[in-house]
């Protein structure tokens, strides 16, 4: 497991042959600190320095079991023995692996033959019983020790899944409060390059690759780099060092791929050249961009609902400013309006009274106008199959029956049916519907969608009205008939 304390290194690097992996020499650096959790685990087989001293300690067992025997035999007889030789071929399974014990449990049978079967000292059998018993001390020696072998490769899976899914889930909680792709690039920079030893790019997919963060930072990428970068943003597949396209680059280039797009690649290198990423880790790789893939969607659906939001403020705005002018404005021209006509009656000021009269009235046709544009309330039902959403009458119907909801059941139904066939993540509707103080009150929020459910569906177990996005939000199904599909 990475330490908690920050790493500082110093690189100086030119693989053998060719080009910089960075334009200029990266100095003393340190990451910054982020939540320790356990490095995972590749399923081995014991060194050959392990399985060596699993042997000569099953050996050592062996011996004094022989001993044991001889104590025992006179007063029990053989028959005893046969256990004594078990536990040694257990031990050597658990530590040494399958053929050590396997070695083992022939050892512990010709020990067994030599000193407690008839006649002693020898390796010939006499007794037809002593056959059985020197056979039957053989084969449960050879299943003891390939169940206690299998078990040690269970408790290894066991270990490296555990291990690689608590890495997974600590990258998953650490991306959870960003809320664009730069703070999300920071966040899998950082704990990429502690976790795989090498250093780490992150580029956003666009006309021309942008790198979000890296570190070391200032990391500037060569000519063969960054055509390698180009080929895994345009067709979504790896490419660099060690892998069949570009594989003249530094960098190994990985797609961050989700919902069908491709959201940035992330590359690896390491300073002494080799491949930053050996094909064990290539399937934990794989989950954390995943995991990296579903937060830049989660950015991207913030950021739309976002400007949305920004985009109503600014119609209610602009509604309200129209409203203002027709409100103070237009009675003022009426006023103007009414004392030209005033003037009028005196000959002296008429043409003055005619130009004021002609003036208010180009303006009154303007203030109208402007009013005209007031985008004011949608005040037409949004129909999704069988429901309709009155969001002026704050009512709904299904298939033509008033539905009872309650206020947050629809503030949160009203704010899907504004966006309708769109997902809305759970921060967006939490801060919506309770306010920016319970955006992370998840419970809030599936406890009202599960209410709504129960009114609106037909079969709240299968929903095909609220859909959920797992991990991300819910949305409103995009229909106006009554064969919405699910999801």
């Amino acid at each position: 497991m990475w330490a908690r304390s920050a790493l500082s290194f110093h690189v100086d690097w030119q693989p053998p042959g060719a080009r910089h992996l960075d334009e200029c020499r990266v100095r003393a650096h340190s990451l910054p600190h982020m939540e320790s959790y356990p490095q995972p685990a590749l399923v081995q087989a014991p060194s050959t320095l392990l399985r060596a001293a699993g042997l000569a300690l099953g050996l050592l067992l062996t011996l004094l079991a022989t001993l044991a025997g001889l104590l025992i035999a006179p007063g029990w007889g053989s028959a005893a023995v046969v256990l004594l030789y078990l536990p040694p071929v257990l031990v050597t399974a658990r530590y040494a692996g399958l053929w050590p014990s396997l070695l083992l449990a022939l050892v512990a049978t010709l020990a067994f033959n030599f000193f407690f079967t008839q006649p002693y000292h020898t390796l010939r059998i006499a007794s037809p019983g002593d056959l059985v018993t020197v056979a039957a001390l053989f084969l449960v020696a050879v299943v003891t020790s390939q169940l206690t072998s299998a078990m040690r490769t269970q408790a290894s899976l066991a270990a490296a899944n555990a291990a690689r899914n608590a890495t997974i889930a600590g990258l998953a909680r650490r991306l959870l409060p960003c809320t664009d792709r730069e703070a999300v690039a920071r966040v899998v920079v950082t704990d990429l390059a502690r976790l795989f030893a090498c250093n780490v790019v992150f580029a956003a997919s666009a006309d021309e690759p942008e790198v979000l963060a890296a570190l070391p930072p200032g990391l500037a990428l060569a000519a063969n780099d960054r055509a390698a970068l180009a080929a895994t943003l345009a067709q979504g597949q790896p490419a660099g060092r060690g892998l069949q396209r570009v594989s003249q680059a530094d960098w190994q280039f990985h797609p961050v791929i989700g919902q069908g797009r491709i959201h940035a690649a992330l590359g690896l290198a390491r300073p002494d050249g080799k491949p930053p990423i050996a094909e064990s880790q290539r399937e934990l790789l794989g989950n954390l961009l995943d995991q990296a893939a579903l937060a830049l969607e989660r950015a991207r659906l913030e950021a739309e609902a976002s400007a949305a939001i920004a985009g109503r403020e600014r119609d209610r705005m602009r509604a309200v400013l129209l409203a203002s002018i027709g409100e103070d404005v237009k009675p003022r021209l009426l006023a103007i309006q009414a004392g030209a006509r005033a003037l009028r009656r005196n000959p002296a000021d008429r043409d003055a009274a005619s130009a004021v009269a002609a003036e208010a009235a180009r303006l009154q046709h303007y203030v109208d106008n402007l009013v005209d544009l007031s985008p004011g309330s949608d005040q037409e039902p949004i129909v999704c199959g069988p429901l309709a959403i009155d969001l002026f009458r704050h009512t709904v119907t299904r298939a033509g029956e008033p539905v009872h909801l309650t206020p947050k059941e629809f503030a949160v139904l009203a704010e899907l049916a504004r966006h309708r066939g769109r997902v809305l993540t759970h921060r967006h509707l939490l801060r919506a519907v309770w306010g920016p103080a319970h955006e992370e009150h998840v419970d809030y929020l599936r406890v009202a969608v599960r209410a709504l459910r129960q009114k609106l569906e037909v079969d709240p177990a299968t929903p095909v009205l609220i859909l959920n996005e797992p991990a991300v939000g819910y949305r409103l199904a995009a229909t106006e008939s009554g064969d919405s599909g699910g999801g």
